[in-house]
């Protein structure tokens, strides 16, 4: 009886107390975009759901990460690139760590930082444009070290948009996907000093390897001045028992052994045409992997990796999903995410992770629409949080959807006022808080169920 009554009593504080959870890292707790929060709102009401703050910050397309009641973003104001920690409920101010920063985009783009600060429970990392590596204090925000990574190549060739693949920690180092040359495309670091512990990945895996999809029988000839980066971010598996770090290179999939940076096995999926980059985060499911591109056609491919052998078996290929800065999210079978390179020819989709053939296909783009206040999505990002699915189109317009396989089931949506495009950033959700990213705008919004929702 007594047991009954302790059960029951933790129920009723389950109900009351929804369950919390740190969005500390890029894409969430598990990298998978997934939260295990409940207690959420499966409606947006017309009047549009609470802002609890709406703050202006400087430029970048750096999602924030939560931890332990402080919201960490990382931003660009004039010359400096910004480690800013608030309050994560209230916004006010903590503490605040800036550095020169004289990177420009050579396409047009803002110039502000693009990878994500990681969260542990006394450190912050973040990356910036110019592959400045930096570890604070997590209570103080004060410096414990900093690497110039373009000196810790011998050769560095600079990326297309900056730098843009934010660090995994994994089996007690920071691993980094630098794209040095010859052999540094990948660097393992020690968390606590800033010293390099190991390198990997470039042309001892690279050259001779078969260049699949390519026209002909073509083989990769190493060249020591192209770029390995790229702005997809390393994933941390578990594999048939063991940890594998899967990195998606400019030139394609590396598997590593995070222990020492052995290579795996390497698969080319690379599209066809110099100005192309690789930016989607693999996605893992069991001994299975999929990497997708949205360049000149070069979709998506689900391989299998059996640990001990030297390659990848193809499951399957196809058109049928093409990310590009976004990672779709699979939930019950099925990726659900954008599809599309530009704005003109986004598609939202649920694709068969089995078989790649598409369930359903929505078009999101702009034509006829307004960019400022458009009302489809565009391009996009999703969250999976207590079985729904809720989407940041990169006009700022949110939504909510069931993951249904059979159609695309919208609910609700609600244009957030200040934001606009290009909403670029992932939407992170803690605490039953939901936070928004433009280019210039920090909001918070208040996720938790109102029983007023009609």
């Amino acid at each position: 009886m007594c047991r009954s009554i302790l059960l029951g009593g933790m129920l009723v504080l389950s109900a009351a107390f929804p369950l919390a959870e740190d969005w500390d890292r890029f894409l969430g707790p598990g990298g998978s975009q997934k939260s295990s929060e409940v207690g959420l709102v499966d409606k947006i009401p017309q009047t549009g759901l609470p802002v609890l703050f709406d703050r202006e910050v400087g430029t970048g397309y750096s999602a924030p990460s939560v931890g332990r009641g402080t919201l960490v973003f990382f931003h660009r104001r004039n010359a400096e690139e910004i480690v800013e920690a608030i309050d994560a409920v209230s916004a006010a101010p903590k503490w605040r760590y800036a550095y020169p920063s004289k990177y420009q985009d050579p396409y047009g783009y803002n110039n502000g930082p693009r990878c994500t600060p990681l969260l542990t429970s006394n450190r912050v990392y973040s990356f910036g444009a110019e592959g400045q590596l930096t570890c604070l204090d997590a209570s103080t925000g004060s410096l414990v070290w900093q690497r110039n990574t373009v000196t810790d190549a011998e050769s560095l060739p600079e990326a297309f948009f900056g730098v843009g693949s934010t660090p995994l920690l994994e089996d007690g180092k920071l691993i980094v996907q630098l794209g040095g040359q010859p052999n540094s495309g990948v660097v393992a670091y020690d968390p606590e000093t800033g010293k390099r512990i190991w390198s990997s990945v470039g042309e001892t895996n690279w050259q001779g390897q078969p260049m699949l999809g390519w026209p002909g029988e073509r083989r990769v000839e190493w060249r020591r001045w192209d770029k390995q980066a790229s702005y997809s971010s390393p994933v941390a598996a578990t594999v048939q028992g063991r940890r594998v770090v899967y990195c998606l290179m400019r030139q394609g999939l590396v598997a590593l052994d995070p222990r020492d940076g052995q290579v795996l096995f390497s698969r080319w999926f690379r599209a066809r045409v110099e100005e192309s980059v690789n930016a989607a985060n693999p996605v893992v499911f069991g001994d299975t992997v999929l990497i997708s591109s949205a360049y000149y056609h070069t979709g998506s491919v689900l391989l299998r990796y059996v640990p001990g052998q030297p390659t990848a078996t193809e499951v399957w290929a196809g058109l049928g999903m093409e990310a590009h800065w976004s990672t779709p999210v699979l939930v019950d079978g099925y990726l659900y995410g954008f599809s599309g390179r530009n704005e003109p020819d986004a598609h939202l989709r649920c694709v068969d992770w089995k078989s790649g053939d598409v369930a359903w296909d929505r078009d999101e783009h702009w034509e006829k629409h307004s960019v400022a206040q458009p009302n489809v999505f565009g391009r996009g990002s999703f969250i999976y949080a207590d079985g729904r699915l809720y989407a940041l189109g990169e006009g700022g317009l949110l939504g909510i959807f069931n993951p249904n396989p059979t159609k695309c089931e919208e609910i609700s949506r609600w244009q957030v006022p200040s934001l606009h495009f290009p909403c670029w950033a992932g939407p992170v959700l803690s605490n039953g808080r939901l936070y928004l990213r433009s280019e210039d705008h920090l909001v918070c919004l208040d996720l938790h169920k109102n029983s007023d929702v009609k």
